[in-house]
């Protein structure tokens, strides 16, 4: 892998969507390997980001750069679900 490495995660419509994504990814630049690191995130280069956006997009989905602490948008994700329930 490159220098300057980010980490992103993949939110599609489904887990099968999701997948769409890794699998086509996989096929369209077999020497482009995504590194799986945990809560659904991925190690890739920087320069990849364009060509993910573009896939993912095929396959109905988004690719967003990970943060550095996914634990913070987790906290905000409850926060502003129980306000919703309000």
């Amino acid at each position: 892998m490159t220098t300057g490495s980010i980490q992103i995660e993949i939110e599609g419509r489904n887990e099968f969507w999701r997948n769409a994504v890794l699998v086509e990814w996989a096929h369209q630049y077999p020497e482009r390997v995504l590194q799986e690191l945990s809560d659904g995130r991925y190690l890739a280069a920087a320069e990849w980001l364009p060509d993910l956006t573009r896939v993912a997009g095929c396959c109905f989905s988004v690719v967003r750069q990970s943060p550095t602490d996914p634990g913070r948008r987790r906290i905000f994700r409850h926060l502003f679900s129980s306000l919703g329930r309000s």
